[in-house]
């Protein structure tokens, strides 16, 4: 491996390292978010927490930290569909466990849809459309995450993609679902917060 290819792969991680929720919340309302809701660094429980604007802006910045390790290699390295993917799945990773916070992190389901706008924009786009209508039907963002992620890596197969691809979606979705084993949990207890009215759960 070439190092400039080291350094993209380095560099993407950093980016998904990035702790967007956690820097908007203290931004926002001085409030640790990893101390509130279900302790998760990510948009959702800003949302569920501090309201629509805080998880709005950390849901982008979730976004664009998998959208631009992807579209900054393809522009780097034109060609190397491999390295787009190795950068995409670095900044998931990143999200997952952050760096700077001691490898603590979110359940990287926006990191994971920005990688996938840059990589499969069409097939991301309908995996949206589920999440939204999942979110819509059960009132709980965990369950449109759930089965947004869970319908992507067919849809993948269905639109004809790469093996290689398809199976950086099956990792994403097999890393989304048990990060969302906690949620499960709570569904079924009938505690998990519903997005339009929110509640500030303790951690679990």
């Amino acid at each position: 491996m070439a190092v400039h290819h080291f350094l993209l792969i380095l560099g993407s991680y950093l980016l998904g390292s990035l702790p967007s929720g956690y820097l908007v919340s203290l931004a926002a309302g001085g409030v640790d978010i990893r101390q509130r809701g279900s302790g998760n660094p990510g948009a959702a429980n800003v949302y569920t927490i501090l309201g629509p604007g805080p998880g709005i802006a950390t849901l982008i910045g979730d976004i664009l930290k998998g959208y631009f390790p992807v579209w900054i290699a393809q522009h780097a390295v034109p060609g190397a569909e491999n390295l787009a993917l190795l950068c995409g799945a670095a900044a998931i990773v990143g999200h997952a466990w952050m760096f700077f916070l001691s490898f603590n992190g979110g359940k990287a389901v926006a990191t994971t849809a920005g990688v996938f706008l840059a990589l499969l924009p069409g097939p991301m786009l309908i995996a949206l459309a589920i999440f939204l209508f999942s979110v819509w039907f059960s009132k709980h963002i965990a369950v449109g995450s759930m089965a947004g992620a869970a319908a992507f890596p067919f849809i993948t197969i269905l639109a004809g993609s790469p093996p290689s691809v398809s199976l950086l979606a099956f990792f994403s979705c097999a890393l989304i679902l048990i990060r969302h084993v906690s949620n499960v949990g709570r569904l079924r207890e009938g505690t998990e917060a519903n997005y339009d009215k929110g509640s500030d759960l303790e951690k679990s």
